[in-house]
């Protein structure tokens, strides 16, 4: 699926973090228990355009951008951390009258999935944790120099997605990387508004957003669908989460880097797919 034929299908609202009303796109198809997708940084819902229309057969499956990202507000002046965004997802969930859902998060997804799971327990019947930040595993010095100010006013447009496209065509797996993957997720950068909220969300990446929680409190039945190749957020954070949440299993697919969605999507379907059905 193209990025263009993937945004035509977001929906809006408006979600209100910090006194901030914030516009907050997201995927909102089929019916059915609910099943959230929430993507890391820097990407996008787009990251889920290969797992998650899957499931609409026979789950209501809604995939939001966080705000900062995609086709949600990118306006500067609010805060875009994990702790803003766990806010962000929690109105969006009571707006749709989401009493409790199946979470999968990936990446800062994941570290919004995990906190949410902690403070509201009775909220998350299903959670699954693909190469997600957790304790102090982040963030990345790459995303930090991002965050500088002097960073991305050193830079303009083309230099921005072209550094961009080089960090995705290193880290997905194979050499064969998916141009429209790569073109989805650099093109929501390619403009000066875009490339400021990219410096807000990495600056707003505060590894006290997850050492702040205890990762042992997560009750829900919780599976790591981990990359296991993953230089970023490596499996040995995955072996930890399962040792420490009482009912958690860990899968790690091999063949795939940090972006497992995309570097394993049948495998990803599959495991998934068997996980929410036992």
């Amino acid at each position: 699926m193209e990025h263009d034929e993937w945004t035509e299908q977001l929906e809006s609202r408006t979600v209100t973090v910090d006194e901030h009303d914030l516009e907050m796109a997201y995927y909102d198809e089929g019916s059915g228990d609910p099943l959230v997708f929430l993507h890391g940084i820097p990407t996008s819902s787009f990251l889920w355009r290969e797992i998650a229309p899957a499931f609409t057969d026979d789950y209501r499956v809604i995939v939001p951008d966080m705000v900062g990202y995609g086709e949600s507000a990118m306006h500067d002046g609010f805060d875009r951390s994990i702790r803003a965004q766990e806010l962000a997802v929690a109105d969006l969930f009571d707006q749709l009258g989401l009493d409790s859902v199946s979470f999968v998060g990936h990446d800062l997804g994941g570290g919004v999935g995990l906190r949410y799971a902690v403070h509201e327990p009775d909220a998350v019947d299903d959670l699954v944790l693909s190469n997600a930040v957790c304790y102090d595993s982040w963030p990345i010095e790459r995303i930090v120099d991002l965050g500088l100010p002097a960073t991305i006013e050193g830079m303009d447009v083309d230099d921005l997605t072209g550094l961009l496209e080089s960090v995705y065509h290193a880290t997905l797996y194979g050499d064969d990387a998916d141009d429209d993957f790569v073109e989805g997720m650099v093109s929501q950068w390619a403009s000066e508004e875009g490339m400021v909220s990219l410096s807000r969300n990495a600056i707003g990446t505060n590894t006290s957003h997850t050492t702040e929680i205890d990762h042992g409190a997560v009750e829900a039945r919780t599976l790591m669908l981990w990359g296991a190749e993953d230089e970023f957020q490596p499996i040995e954070y995955a072996k930890q989460l399962e040792a420490d949440i009482d009912d958690a299993d860990l899968v790690g697919l091999e063949e795939a880097n940090h972006w497992v969605p995309e570097d394993r999507p049948e495998a990803y379907r599959e495991e998934l797919r068997e996980f929410l059905e036992e």
